[in-house]
């Protein structure tokens, strides 16, 4: 396991994003039912709060429910709705302690009204702080975010000559926000379900077979000592890139 001793602080991921998969799994495997996966979940996202705060991490995006999380059962969906507003309540102090801001990225006008007014609570509660920026992706999907996007461009009237990456990456509910450097997925699958498409054309993944709700801050620094062991080359040669050093 890595500790934060190892890490090179000149060469940490300004942006991670993580898909925190397994908390399912994870549940069943102890014989209980999926929520008590979700709820156990808490401890890691707060490690990898934590983490992300220790090495100086500006942004963490977490895959907190995705537009297709919708067709689930809907007692899970229920029981996902009101964990977020538990979360957050329960959480507020951690994030503050640690000077965390707290966004969020998706449709959200699909969340129910109470769990949209605590979050929007903590949002405000946290909008001065000025370490690690925490979005949580909630009730969205990357396809979703193009087409929203391409909507709003042809709303706002555009032309087709007008228009190139930067237009589009103006439009994305992740503007603000640079694209990932590290992608971090839990659970052992290895693909990006429908996650920060667009953004994370050259990001660096990790994947590793723990599952969530086991995640810690030291697996946090594993991902990130992995990802400082990589070039980035950004469409150059290896030689080009030595070159720039």
């Amino acid at each position: 396991m890595a500790t934060i001793e190892q890490i090179d602080r000149n060469r940490v991921p300004r942006h991670v994003a993580i898909i925190m998969d397994g908390n399912g799994r994870w549940a069943m495997q102890r014989k209980h039912e999926r929520l008590f996966g979700h709820h156990s979940a808490m401890d890691a996202v707060r490690a990898a709060v934590e983490a992300a705060v220790a090495l100086g991490v500006e942004y963490l995006t977490l895959y907190t429910f995705s537009t297709e999380n919708w067709n689930r059962p809907q007692a899970e969906v229920d029981g996902l709705m009101e964990l977020l507003v538990k979360a957050v309540h329960s959480e507020t102090k951690t994030l503050m302690d640690n000077n965390v801001r707290l966004q969020t990225i998706g449709d959200t006008s699909r969340i129910p009204e109470r769990s949209r007014k605590v979050l929007e609570g903590c949002i405000k509660q946290t909008a001065a702080n000025t370490s690690t920026t925490l979005a949580l992706a909630l009730s969205y999907s990357s396809r979703w975010e193009i087409a929203e996007a391409l909507k709003q461009i042809c709303r706002d009237g555009l032309k087709a000559d007008d228009i190139d990456e930067e237009t589009l990456r103006r439009y994305l509910t992740t503007a603000d926000y640079p694209d990932p450097d590290l992608l971090i997925r839990t659970g052992g699958e290895l693909r990006v379900s429908n996650f920060l498409l667009w953004q994370m054309a050259y990001t660096e993944f990790y994947f590793t077979d723990l599952l969530w709700p086991d995640f810690r801050h030291e697996h946090f620094y594993d991902a990130v000592l992995d990802y400082q062991q990589r070039q980035r080359r950004f469409g150059k040669t290896e030689a080009q890139v030595e070159n720039e050093k």
